[in-house]
């Protein structure tokens, strides 16, 4: 990557920090995040950074051990931008004071009010008389360091824009990465111009370095990779393939988890457009019967990633030995269930591919994708001259089904739930809703309910439908269907589901909840 200025985003565990990196790759500007407890003189010595962005958090400056990025980062004579928490620990590390938040605390949408001086990082801001942002803060900045001057202000943080122009260092409180901050990507923009950047990363030089980085991990080493028929996997599958040839090996494993006709659809879409071989494992039976009575969501996915594995590893013997194993993991799999590259941030969820893998798995992991969003790996997957049908698909979690019915897994719900879900997509797609919808699927809940059916009384299962927009999967709103819309979809399930007498539409965004219903 050294042929690139680089950018340093320094991790103090926001759950939102991946975002400042996405960001700046739209402005094709190359970046790392690293955490700050790993990020010391030599480190930044090594990486010579040609800015610094000092990330959200959850911490305190007055904790006990708070995460603090080294004194040296300040001597480094390259703009410097400090968000929330990131703030906070430059004025507290330059001389300034930070507060408790005592009755000040600010918590989604606010609005910051320019002072009279100007600012360069502000460029394009306040043509009205204020811009909404998107606050989380607890503690406040009380006292700027010396050589900062305020720029904006909000109700509940009067340094919400900070800046000593003379030595570019900018701070703001609140999160200009994040989708209710309509106008952060200018901030962003306006930053890395100050800071000199070229914009000469793209996802064609993400393909050439992705490339040559597996060729150096996997030397002439055999590869399988786990396929699930998703768009992640399958560009990781066409990555790798291009990377390293027949060293590649795919596994589709069926884990009885899968929609309607989904099996045979991934099957005849590989042998048939793709040259690479596969392996088709149908481990039903396997996953099923381990399955059968767990309705702990977590011991679930932890249940699927380690049968996962050891279908893996058989599979791995029958190709001549593989020694590693490759996975669509991607960067919002990871920060739900891990902290990135081993910073504070707090775990909401295992995945199937992440926090399930066992600690001695045999197998040496490949996973090209790690760092990328959603949207990110469908610009790949063009650029690998995927077809656009295929690359548009919703996303189709590893754990399937089974994260879809909440509560214990039986075969008799897992069939009613194909039949909705099925019925629902084609609902989707004939009022040409498709390619509006980041994400669509029905959930089958562990409750039954009373209903009247040819003057009969039943007592069957009730149905979630849950619809999201979304840019990147980390926060998304449900989709505004039309009542008539939703109106004939439960119609049809009703009449062409046994086993379904009641149909919901969750209309929960994320957060406070998560895209998947478990």
């Amino acid at each position: 990557m050294s042929q690139h200025d680089r950018l340093l985003i320094i991790d103090f565990g926001s759950q939102v920090t991946q975002l400042i990196a996405r960001r700046l790759r739209e402005l094709n500007v190359y970046c790392e995040i690293h955490p700050f407890n790993r990020v010391d003189d030599a480190f930044l010595r090594d990486f010579a950074p040609k800015a610094v962005i000092l990330s959200g958090g959850p911490a305190s400056v007055f904790a006990e051990g708070a995460p603090m990025p080294p004194a040296r980062v300040f001597d480094l004579g390259v703009p410097i931008l400090g968000i929330c928490y990131g703030q906070q620990v430059m004025m507290h590390c330059l001389g300034g004071h930070v507060e408790r938040g005592d009755g000040t605390a600010e918590f989604g949408r606010a609005h910051v009010s320019p002072t009279e001086e100007r600012l360069d990082l502000l460029q394009g801001w306040f043509d009205e008389a204020r811009e909404q942002v998107w606050m989380s803060h607890g503690d406040h900045v009380a006292r700027l360091a010396p050589g900062f001057r305020v720029f904006g202000t909000s109700p509940g943080a009067p340094f919400a824009v900070t800046a000593d122009p003379d030595r570019h260092f900018y701070a703001v409180q609140f999160h200009p990465e994040v989708h209710h901050t309509p106008r952060g990507a200018q901030l962003y923009a306006n930053f890395v111009r100050i800071a000199g950047f070229s914009g000469d990363w793209t996802m064609g030089a993400y393909r050439e370095e992705a490339v040559a980085k597996i060729r150096a991990q996997v030397g002439d080493g055999k590869v399988i990779c786990g396929l699930s028929g998703g768009v992640d996997s399958s560009v990781a599958a066409v990555l790798l393939h291009e990377a390293i040839g027949d060293q590649l090996t795919c596994v589709f494993v069926d884990h009885g988890l899968l929609r309607l006709g989904e099996a045979e659809q991934v099957v005849t879409m590989f042998r048939d457009h793709y040259n690479i071989p596969l392996i088709h494992a149908d481990e039903s039976e396997l996953f099923l019967t381990a399955l059968d009575g767990v309705s702990d969501p977590e011991t679930k996915r932890k249940i699927i990633g380690g049968l996962f594995i050891d279908v893996f590893q058989k599979h791995a013997n029958d190709v001549g030995g593989a020694k590693f194993l490759a996975q669509g993991t991607l960067y919002p799999d990871v920060i739900e269930s891990v902290s990135f590259s081993g910073g504070p941030s707090v775990t909401i969820k295992s995945h199937h591919n992440v926090g399930g893998l066992p600690a001695k798995m045999g197998l040496k992991l490949v996973e090209p994708l790690r760092e990328l969003f959603k949207d990110e790996v469908r610009a790949l997957g063009r650029e690998l001259g995927l077809p656009e049908s295929f690359i548009g698909r919703h996303p189709f979690p590893g754990p399937g089904l089974a994260i879809r019915c909440p509560g214990e897994i039986t075969r008799d719900k897992l069939a009613i739930l194909r039949r909705a879900d099925a019925i629902y997509i084609d609902q989707i797609r004939k009022h040409g809703l498709y390619d509006e919808i980041w994400q669509a699927f029905a959930a089958i809940l562990p409750v039954r309910t009373v209903g009247v059916m040819g003057d009969g009384r039943t007592y069957d299962f009730a149905l979630a439908l849950r619809a999201v927009t979304s840019v990147d999967g980390m926060t998304a709103d449900y989709y505004p269907f039309s009542h008539d819309f939703l109106g004939e979809t439960a119609t049809r399930i009703i009449n062409e589901v046994p086993g379904i007498n009641r149909v919901f539409y969750d209309v929960t965004s994320k957060p406070p909840g998560t895209i998947e219903m478990e």
